[in-house]
């Protein structure tokens, strides 16, 4: 028996599937293209097609899922320096290459360190 208009079963659902799983390779291109991520990580969509037929096989319930397992953002990394403010407060200020206020070769000026209060001294 030939079918004339025969498809595959990711054009079910009126392409619905082949949405949804268009819509996950989106997902992950934006994904490699994402500087702050590795550009080497491996990503993978897995596709779940779950099948219930009726109690009589004639008819079938089929749901779909597309789930993307992207490449995690790289962590930003800090150097941290702990002290102690006038008041006690403790404090983190962040580690700078250069002496702030220090001119650079380009004429620029080393920027103060981001500092944050972080609590009172307990101990």
């Amino acid at each position: 028996m030939e079918i004339a208009n025969k498809k595959s079963i990711l054009e079910m659902a009126m392409g619905g599937i082949a949405e949804v799983v268009d819509r996950e390779v989106d997902r992950v291109i934006c994904n490699v293209m994402d500087p702050s991520t590795k550009a080497t990580a491996k990503r993978k969509i897995v596709l779940t097609m779950v099948f219930e037929p009726d109690e009589y096989r004639e008819r079938l319930d089929m749901d779909v899922q597309a789930k993307a397992t992207l490449a995690p953002v790289t962590p930003i990394k800090t150097t941290l320096c702990i002290t102690k403010g006038r008041g006690g407060e403790l404090l983190m200020a962040e580690m700078m290459p250069q002496v702030p206020g220090q001119i650079d070769m380009d004429g620029g000026e080393s920027p103060e360190p981001a500092i944050a209060k972080v609590g009172r001294m307990t101990y």
